[in-house]
């Protein structure tokens, strides 16, 4: 076996493949990376002449002795200005390239490698791996402590720089606690984070490396050394394909508390995600803490003329010290209040000041448990600090790093670090509900219980991760920790209404027909006043905002709010508003009119059969997406509108457009042959797709929901399908979730019996 087959022609001139002569490539753990580290040593000694003033040094995975079964090596020849150098360096490096091994390489001498790192600060920080593999051994000796004493003598000044390198490598990166196919190594958390938090502990700023982040650091080279021998090459992201081997590796199977999306069984897969997840939250909170303290130290301790670190009270029992938050000394006593933990992280979150490390280790070893229900003070905190804003993040991600949150809410455990495998969302379970609070904290004024919406935010989607609909099942448990809290059963009661309907209203808006009399009697009966209806729509948008950019659109945000305009107006009136009358523009004049206007098409022609399919495709042709379509008959003229999006960004030429859409619903040959071309064309894979039915959603329509993989054309393929099938679609609904639709078709006409419904099914199924 080779430790590396991913070397390139251009880096290996000579290349033979032959095997480096490194016994025990595979292997998992501390024991089996240090052997690898052992064979490299013993085979690069072997290549270098015994000579004074020359050493091979080891920097990177070898300098450390974490060398993953496919890793590189990154060697340095120094040399104290001897003759022969570049002869003696290309007789090192070509046996590497011919063995296959990736190398990154430097000829230097002392004080060329010290100047490079005084210029780069990522070279500086390499040299702190620095290690002695063969040669002159004082010679590399000297490097290395001069590499660590010009480090801590400048590294204060230096941080600030590597600190913006290190952001901008998160942000091309990503968190790696969040990622469901994350940079082991570069995104944030990951192990290129552990070599920053091991330089500021070199330099003396903070003892960074503690045994959390050791252990932490331990299991994250363990995933790459299993990722490596699952894949037989280097590789760094972890993706979906190969998560169950991993995990399979290292012998991770699901906790009993541990659940997928929506109830599915959890794969092996996702306990690896959860410990990727928790260690990645513990080295991104190691370094934030180190950040810190690297700024205090820059600015300068603020001290009183006692010379004293200044203090300054800033809640009750809640001291600020030197830029941190600790305990008032009168709240230190033999038996703490209960309610100490969440106060202080309530002032943390409104101060926007972190707790002080020592503080939270205080709180986590004496702070006793909450009583139930909770004293008000307690649920007064923790409302204060759901709905603190920017500051409610980093307050709770220390107290869960600290175990805080458990003694809080024991349902914690079930829901830290769950994967949420939908593509469309950007956190895990756990923090998606903390951001899902942040941003229903701007939409408080909009609402009559602002405390209510704080609370029902953060446990909408508590029943995620077990058997059955996340919403149905969670509404139980979220009432039982809301009564927990101390809340009046009547407000834990509209907890769990927030719970069960909090997909209803974007549900309705996205897939019904908002003009049917039906869809708006039916939520306004689900809904029951304006008071839970306000909650409903604060909570869809922050929902939304905390899931991703995906999650939610202008289009999606105006038909959230003409439902709700439409259900307040017959829950305040009792009467059920009239449908809107068409465009009178679209009702006179000769035909065809095509009518275009931002997100709106709308097409008047005369009436026929399979216009709806017609116009859909022409959409198609000009790659724009149906959202919404309506189809109706008025004085013998069929009237289509459209609502759409440009599938790819870029929006269609508006004349060109409107030039196809009047040749089409004109009967057009050349047109419709070239939207049956592209529709055969775009046909797209995916999952099996599925037909369900909806027998008394729609006033004088069933409804035929269609959920399938998408792709370009397809609402004209099921249209066409349906109108050859002998069925008269009067309007559709397109709901896009990540790469999956969900096409809701208003089918005029009664209720299909069995033999019916079974042709248009497979009429539509075929279509997919």
């Amino acid at each position: 076996m080779t430790p590396s087959t991913s070397a390139t022609a251009s880096d290996t001139p000579g290349s033979t493949d032959a095997a480096a002569p490194v016994d025990g490539v595979g292997g998992i753990g501390e024991a089996a990376r240090a052997r690898r580290a052992e064979g490299y040593d013993a085979w690069l000694g072997s290549l270098l002449p015994a000579r004074d003033g020359i050493a091979l040094v080891a920097v990177g995975g070898l300098g450390r002795r974490q060398c993953a079964p496919y890793g590189d090596l990154d060697l340095v020849l120094l040399h104290a200005g001897v003759a022969g150098v570049d002869e003696l360096a290309a007789s090192l490096w070509y046996p590497v390239w011919d063995a296959g091994v990736r190398l990154d390489h430097s000829v230097r001498t002392l004080a060329e490698a010290l100047s490079v790192a005084q210029d780069d600060v990522k070279v500086a920080l390499a040299l702190l791996d620095a290690r002695y593999v063969a040669g002159d051994r004082a010679l590399a000796d000297a490097l290395v402590r001069t590499a660590v004493d010009h480090w801590r003598r400048t590294a204060v000044r230096r941080l600030p720089e590597l600190r913006e390198i290190t952001e901008a490598r998160w942000r091309t990166h990503g968190e790696l606690a969040f990622l469901l196919e994350g940079d082991l190594k570069e995104a944030a958390g990951g192990l290129r984070d552990v070599g920053i938090l091991r330089a500021i502990a070199t330099a003396g700023v903070t003892d960074a490396l503690r045994p959390a982040v050791r252990a932490a650091h331990l299991r994250l080279l363990d995933v790459r050394d299993a990722l490596h021998q699952q894949v037989g090459r280097r590789v760094d992201r972890l993706v979906a394909q190969e998560r169950d081997g991993v995990a399979a590796l290292l012998g991770l199977r699901p906790s009993p508390v541990e659940g997928g999306p929506d109830g599915v069984a959890a794969h092996d897969g996702d306990a690896l995600l959860r410990r990727v997840a928790g260690d990645a939250r513990t080295v991104s909170h190691a370094l934030d803490d180190a950040w810190r303290a690297a700024d205090r130290l820059r600015a300068g301790r603020r001290r009183g003329a006692d010379g004293r670190p200044v203090r300054r009270p800033v809640a009750r029992d809640v001291v600020e010290h030197d830029g941190e938050l600790v305990l008032a000394r009168t709240a230190i006593g033999a038996r703490p209040d209960p309610s100490l933990s969440l106060r202080i992280a309530a002032a943390a979150a409104t101060t926007r000041l972190p707790i002080a490390r020592a503080t939270c280790e205080w709180l986590a070893a004496y702070c006793p448990p909450l009583p139930s229900p909770w004293p008000p003070e307690a649920r007064a905190a923790l409302i204060t600090l759901l709905g603190a804003g920017p500051g409610l993040v980093p307050a709770w991600e220390t107290c869960d790093r600290y175990g805080l949150i458990d003694g809080w809410l024991p349902e914690w455990t079930r829901l830290r670090s769950l994967p949420q495998h939908n593509p469309v969302h950007r956190f895990t379970l756990d923090r998606h509900l903390v951001q899902t609070a942040y941003e229903a904290s701007r939409h408080t004024r909009e609402v009559d219980r602002p405390d209510l919406l704080l609370l029902g935010a953060f446990l909408h989607d508590i029943g995620k991760g077990m058997a059955g609909d996340h919403s149905t099942v969670g509404a139980p448990v979220a009432e039982a920790v809301a009564a927990r809290i101390g809340l009046p059963e009547p407000e834990a009661a509209l907890i769990g209404t927030l719970v069960r309907l909090h997909l209803l209203l974007p549900d309705v808006a996205t897939r019904r027909d908002l003009s049917d009399p039906k869809t708006v009697a039916g939520v306004a009966a689900k809904v029951g006043d304006t008071t839970t209806l306000d909650l409903l729509h604060a909570l869809v948008r922050a929902d939304a905002a905390a899931t991703g950019p995906a999650a939610w659109s202008d289009w999606k945000g105006r038909l959230v709010a003409e439902l709700v305009a439409r259900v307040r107006t017959a829950l305040d009136t009792g009467v059920v508003p009239p449908p809107p009358a068409p465009d009178p523009t679209l009702v006179a004049g000769p035909l065809p009119v095509v009518h275009l206007s931002g997100d709106r098409v709308s097409v008047a022609a005369a009436d026929r059969r399979g216009l709806l399919a017609t116009v859909a495709g022409c959409l198609a042709l000009h790659r724009l997406e149906v959202l919404a379509a309506d189809a109706s008959t008025v004085d013998g003229r069929a009237l289509v509108e459209c609502r759409v999006q440009p599938r790819y960004g870029l929006a269609p030429d508006p004349i060109a457009l409107a030039a196809d859409l009047r040749r089409a619903v004109g009967g057009d040959v050349s047109v419709t042959q070239r939207l049956r071309g592209r529709a055969l064309a775009a046909r797209g894979e995916g999952a099996a797709p599925r037909v369900v039915w909806h027998r008394e959603a729609a006033t004088d329509a069933v409804l035929l929901e269609l959920r399938a993989a998408d792709a370009a054309g397809l609402l004209y393929r099921v249209t066409c399908a349906l109108d050859e099938a002998g069925a008269h679609v009067r309007a559709a609904r397109i709901s896009t979730l990540g790469g999956d639709v969900v096409d809701v078709f208003y089918l005029v006409g009664g209720w299909p019996d069995d033999a019916e419904r079974a042709r248009l099914e497979a009429a539509v199924l075929a279509a997919v």
